[in-house]
């Protein structure tokens, strides 16, 4: 048997006032993840011009996260395993080329992988870029970066063939044969290298903020959603059909 029409009316209010409360509780979501990702925000920036310090050793890396420390900046000395540099595929400012990640074996005996910058595709081999290539003892400045494990979006890091899409740690340092090395990477900075190959400073640091406009789009749905239920209430829908 039908439903009458008042029955029907009723049903719907309640469905769009259930649909009003989760527009609203979606809309409060949003304002908080927007004012968490402010506070992110000026955080990382805090930590992008702060003085440099130590990179942090084995006693620190299980307490690493990516949200409390990415973006530090800091130092780190030793010297470069230029045999086994990695190149990973990037598309920068620049254009298309590649990060030369390169293990450090620090003067405390961790090993570290450091992006020491840019590539074109014609000076990633290190012939062409001799006088880049560093020997002796070094010293790195930059920013602390989470790895990226697993590779790129539909391009997944193949170790056996060499092709590598990200920066992942863990998967690099197993095809180098590094053992045991730090759960991140730094990424060094602009430091000019002899011979202007790579080039280093390059990191983005931006990001996504849309929680606002997210937290206007519920808030939107709610207010639509009150407004039909006024209509229903108020009977006008009735009279309409009538």
């Amino acid at each position: 048997m039908a439903l009458p029409f008042r029955a029907k009316r009723g049903l719907l209010a309640a469905l769009l006032a259930a649909a009003a409360v989760l527009f609203v509780a979606l809309g409060v979501w949003q304002v908080e993840r927007r004012a968490w990702k402010l506070d992110l925000i000026a955080a990382v920036d805090r930590r992008v011009h702060a003085a440099p310090q130590p990179a942090p050793g084995p006693v620190a890396w299980p307490g690493i996260s990516a949200e409390a420390e990415a973006y530090t900046r800091v130092r780190a000395s030793g010297t470069f395993l230029n045999d086994r540099e990695t190149l990973v595929q990037a598309v920068t400012e620049l254009g298309p080329g590649f990060w030369l990640l390169v293990p450090l074996r620090t003067d405390e005996g961790w090993t570290v992988l450091v992006n020491r910058g840019f590539a074109p595709p014609d000076r990633v081999t290190p012939e062409t870029r001799r006088d880049g290539v560093p020997t002796g003892h070094a010293t790195v400045t930059g920013l602390l970066r989470a790895p990226e494990p697993g590779g790129a979006f539909l391009r997944g890091n193949d170790p056996a063939a060499n092709r590598w899409f990200s920066r992942d740690v863990a998967a690099i340092a197993a095809a180098r044969d590094l053992g045991s090395v730090a759960p991140y990477f730094i990424d060094a900075d602009a430091r000019p290298n002899p011979g202007g190959f790579p080039i280093g400073g390059l990191t983005v640091v931006a990001f996504r903020n849309s929680h606002l406009v997210y937290a206007f789009t519920w808030f939107g749905l709610a207010t639509l959603c009150l407004g039909e239920i006024w209509f229903l209430l108020t009977g006008r829908a009735e009279r309409e059909k009538a």
